[in-house]
């Protein structure tokens, strides 16, 4: 694997979720794999679980970890070519790309702006970020979550369904509910793509007016009523989302979408699920979240194993030294 930003970068599924699960039963098996290498993380807004999880699988891996809040300890970068950087971006993000590129021999980039982190569609669905450090940085990129996608949740999501399973092919829901504030589409978009690569019946019930891209929908079964939805369910995760066509947009909801056990009676005793943080009886009651079958701790412990299994595959695909960074270049004239 040469990067990680979405499912499409995995060579091979049955692979890295086998890497998964041995890493959960031995956590420093490779820990010599990442000796003498640097992970870097570059965070443009507040994380807990993806800063905490990729830090802990970089050192048992045997890597060395440097971090930076960019926003607040690095300069703003600018992403548009040929711009007259006249403003208040300080950094073009080709240069800052390229020289980290020299200094670590991974990047993870979370690349969510401030705040819920959605500007126009355009330009949310650009991923422009996430890809000039592709591009410029000349070392592999992992996504740390992006406007539109999280893949490290979204396979530690896969992780924690392919481990609690209790038939060949669980009824999975991905079910709209409430939130204080719009949120992205990062997490339904790139749960999506994964369990549409997954044995699994794949259910998405959503109001009216809540649609997502058909892109990332694919396979999956549109309901508008979420008890019809959660029947028989296996599984139910639960996750607030703008408007795809009204983007950044809360239409009114007539019913009230929050998960409660009532709702969880019309499942198969689904397990629930959620990425975290969660506001409590918002999206969903205490009695869901600290019910027996509510498996959101789990999910987050195996954000560690996902990133640990994802760093494997990349650190073994790029062994020794593989970059490519305009000062690996301009070296090479020398």
């Amino acid at each position: 694997m040469k990067h990680f930003t979405s499912f499409h970068d995995v060579d091979d599924l049955s692979a890295l979720l086998e890497d998964a699960f041995s890493f959960k039963k031995n956590p420093f098996a490779y820990d010599e794999l990442g000796k003498r290498k640097t992970l870097g993380l570059v965070f443009l807004s507040s994380s807990l679980r993806t800063r905490l999880s990729t830090q802990k699988a970089a050192l048992n891996l045997g890597m060395s970890v440097m971090v930076l809040n960019i926003e607040t300890e690095g300069w703003k970068l600018e992403t548009q070519d040929g711009e007259i950087m006249d403003g208040t971006n300080t950094e073009h993000v080709k240069d800052a790309a390229a020289v980290m590129g020299q200094y670590c021999d991974i990047i993870g980039i979370q690349s969510v702006p401030p705040g819920v982190g959605m500007l126009e569609r355009d330009v949310d669905y650009a991923d422009a970020l996430l890809k000039q450090f592709v591009r410029y940085a000349g070392v592999p990129i992992i996504n740390l979550q992006s406007a539109i996608l999280h893949p490290l949740q979204s396979f530690a999501d896969l992780i924690t369904i392919e481990e609690l399973k209790e038939i060949q092919k669980p009824k999975v829901v991905l079910s709209w509910a409430p939130h204080v504030m719009p949120m992205t589409q990062a997490i339904p978009n790139s749960f999506l793509q994964w369990m549409n690569n997954a044995d699994v019946e794949l259910v998405v019930a959503q109001p009216e007016g809540y649609e997502l891209s058909s892109e990332f929908v694919g396979k999956a079964e549109v309901i508008h009523n979420q008890n019809e939805g959660l029947l028989g369910a296996d599984f139910v995760y639960a996750k607030s989302w703008c408007s795809y066509n009204r983007y950044g947009e809360m239409p009114s909801v007539k019913e009230d979408w929050r998960i409660t056990r009532e709702k969880m009676n019309h499942t198969n005793n689904a397990f629930f699920m959620h990425s975290l943080p969660i506001r409590r009886n918002v999206i969903a009651t205490d009695e869901v979240l600290d019910s027996p079958r509510s498996i959101v701790h789990r999910q987050a412990g195996n954000r560690l194993y996902a990133t640990q299994a994802v760093l494997k595959s990349i650190l073994k695909s790029n062994n020794g030294s593989n970059k490519t960074s305009a000062y690996a270049f301009q070296a090479s004239l020398f």
